[in-house]
C-alpha cells in the first residue's frame, strides 16, 4: 500500500524536530571538542615560563678570590648575561659568592642566605652554580617554569651515598641512598619562598656546625633536615656532562669536565714534594709512594721521626706526634726556603698515604703565578658561622706557591704546639694574612669509595687520601695513572663494612 501525501506530510513534521535536535546535539559536542582541542593546542605550544621571566632568577657564581678564577668567574657572567640579552632587554643579577661578604666563609652559603632574602626578595628564584658550569639560559628558563614559584623548592642534579661514608660522618648509615644532596657542577636552586623562610629562620637560629667538609651534602642537611624544608627534587636537565657530549642535547646546563689548562705545563722540576712519615710506617706506606707516583717526581724528600738511609728520610729535629704534626710541618715550610733544597716555586706537602697525579697537577699549575701566594688544595671550613677560617685539608695534599711560603713564614705565625693540626694552623695563618683559600674539588681527602659515583665521573682527580680497606696500587692505577683521561668509566670497588677516622 502507497501512503498518500498527507500521510508523508504528518510523518516529515514529525522526524523535523527530532532530526533539529540531533543536529544541535552534534554542534554543540563538535563545539565542546574544538575548545577542548584548543585549549590542548594552547597549554601544549605556549610554555609555562611565559610566567617566568629571566630576570626573576638572581644567578650566583660560587666564585673565589683569586685571580684565575675571579677571570673564570667574569667570563661565565659576561656568557650569561650575553645569552639573556638576546631573549629580552630585561638583564637577570648575576653575582659572586665571594663578594657578597667581608667575612669569611661566604662560600658556605648559608651565611648569605639572609642577604639573598633582604636584596632579592622579590625575585623568583636564586640559582648557584660553579665556575665552570655551562648554561644553556633559555633552556634553564624554561625548566625552571614547570616549577611553581609560589612554593618552596629545592632543584638540582640528585648525589646520594651507596654506603655511609666517612666524609658525611656515616650519616644515614642504615639507608644512605635515601638522602639526596645536589652536585654544584650541574646548577642547583632554591625558590625565593623557601630562601625567605630560610632567612627568617636564620634570624632566630645559627645552625652552624664547627666543620664545614662537605657542603653540598651539609647544605641539603641545613634545608631539608634542620630546617623542615623540601627535600630535594632532582631535575634531569641539570646536566654534568660535557657541552659536546649527544647526552647533552637536552640540558639546561652542562659542566667542563677537562683539568683546566692555562697553555704550558709547569715543569716536573719546578715542584717540590714533600711526604711527612714516620718509623712505624717505613715498611708500610713508603714502598707504594715508590712502586707509584715517586716515578713522576722531579725533586722529593721524606720527613720522619727517624733518620732512614735507604728510604731516604730526613730527621728535622721534631719528634713524632700521633695527631697534628704542626711541627714538622713547619719544619718542612723552613726547609724549603733554605739552601738545603733547590730553589722551585711550588711546594706540595702531602701524607705517606696520599696518592697523587703529579702530570695532572702540573696542568692544573699552569693557570697559577707562583708569584702570587697560593695556598692550593680541598677546601674545609672551621666556624664559619662565628667568624672562624676555612683551611686545606692535609690528606688531599697542600700546595703552595713560593711566595705564599715566605709570607707566611716572615709574619712569624707559628705552631701553638707540635701536634696542633697543622692544616688548620696553616689556615689561621693565611686568614690572618689576608690569602685566600684556593679551593680545587679535584684533590681528594678520603678514597674513592666514599665519593658518589656520578660525582667522580665527572672529574679529573688529582689525589686521593687512605688505604684501609683498599689496594693503593690498585687505585692509583684505576684513577690517577693516566694523566689527563676523564674517568667515567671507573668501578668503584666495595670496601670491608669498617670505619676509620680521616
Amino acid at each position: 500500500m502507497v501512503p498518500d501525501s498527507c500521510s508523508l506530510l504528518a510523518v516529515r513534521a514529525q522526524l523535523i524536530p527530532l532530526l533539529l535536535l540531533l543536529v544541535f546535539s552534534f554542534a554543540s559536542r563538535a563545539a565542546k571538542e574544538q575548545d577542548t582541542s584548543s585549549q590542548i593546542s594552547r597549554d601544549s605550544s605556549e610554555p609555562q615560563n611565559a610566567s617566568l621571566e629571566i630576570d626573576e632568577i638572581v644567578f650566583v657564581i660560587q666564585s673565589q678570590k683569586q685571580s684565575f678564577h675571579v677571570t673564570q668567574a667574569r667570563k661565565l657572567r659576561q656568557d650569561i648575561l650575553q645569552q639573556a640579552e638576546a631573549l629580552t632587554q630585561h638583564l637577570p643579577t648575576v653575582l659572586f659568592i665571594h663578594e657578597l661578604g667581608k667575612q669569611e666563609g661566604t662560600w658556605t652559603i648559608i651565611p648569605i642566605i639572609p642577604h639573598l632574602s633582604a636584596n632579592y626578595g622579590k625575585k623568583s628564584w636564586i640559582f648557584f652554580c660553579e665556575e665552570q658550569t655551562r648554561i644553556h639560559v633559555p633552556k634553564l628558563l624554561e625548566v625552571i617554569s614547570r616549577y611553581d614559584k609560589t612554593k618552596e623548592w629545592f632543584l638540582g642534579r640528585a648525589l646520594y651515598d651507596e654506603q655511609s661514608t666517612i666524609i658525611h660522618h656515616y650519616a644515614f648509615a642504615e639507608d644512605p641512598v635515601t638522602f639526596k644532596y645536589p652536585d654544584f657542577a650541574a646548577g642547583w636552586a632554591l625558590s625565593i619562598p623557601l630562601v625567605n623562610r630560610l632567612s627568617n629562620q636564620l634570624k632566630i637560629e645559627k645552625p652552624f656546625a664547627d666543620f664545614t667538609i662537605d657542603l653540598k651534602h651539609e647544605i641539603a642537611l641545613f634545608i631539608s633536615q634542620k630546617s623542615n624544608g623540601p627535600q630535594l627534587t632532582s631535575v634531569k636537565e641539570f646536566c654534568t656532562e660535557g657541552v659536546t657530549a649527544p647526552e647533552a642535547t637536552n640540558c639546561a646546563t652542562t659542566f667542563h669536565t677537562s683539568l683546566p689548562f692555562c697553555g704550558k705545563l709547569v715543569e716536573k722540576g719546578n715542584i717540590f714534594f714533600a711526604v711527612k712519615t714516620c718509623k712505624k710506617f717505613h715498611q708500610e706506606r713508603i714502598p707504594i709512594v715508590k712502586k707509584t707516583w715517586e716515578k713522576q717526581a722531579a725533586l722529593i724528600e721524606y720527613y720522619s721521626d727517624y733518620a732512614d738511609s735507604s728510604i731516604p728520610t730526613h730527621y728535622l729535629g721534631i719528634p713524632n706526634t700521633e695527631r697534628g704534626h704542626c711541627g714538622k710541618t713547619f719544619a718542612i715550610l723552613e726547609r724549603f726556603l733554605s739552601n738545603a733544597v733547590p730553589e722551585v716555586p711550588w711546594l706540595m706537602i702531602v701524607d705517606d698515604d696520599t696518592l697523587i697525579s703529579i702530570p695532572r697537577l702540573q696542568r692544573l699549575l699552569s693557570c697559577y703565578s707562583p708569584k702570587e701566594p697560593i695556598f692550593l688544595g680541598e677546601r674545609y671550613g672551621y666556624g664559619l658561622g662565628t667568624g672562624g677560617y676555612s683551611y686545606i685539608t692535609g690528606g688531599g695534599g697542600i700546595v703552595f706557591s713560593r711566595e705564599a711560603v715566605k709570607q707566611l713564614l716572615a709574619s712569624g705565625c707559628s705552631c701553638y704546639s707540635n701536634d696542633a693540626p697543622d692544616d688548620m694552623v696553616l689556615g689561621m695563618c693565611f686568614n690572618s694574612l689576608g690569602i685566600p683559600v684556593t679551593h680545587s674539588p679535584l684533590f681528594h681527602q678520603a678514597r674513592p669509595v666514599d665519593y658518589p659515583k656520578d660525582y667522580l665521573a665527572h672529574q679529573v682527580p688529582i689525589s686521593f687520601h687512605k688505604h684501609w680497606n683498599i689496594d693503593p696500587i690498585e687505585i692509583y692505577q684505576t684513577w690517577l695513572a693516566k694523566e689527563d683521561d676523564p674517568v667515567s668509566h671507573q668501578i668503584i670497588k666495595e670496601p670491608k663494612n669498617e670505619r676509620e677516622d680521616l
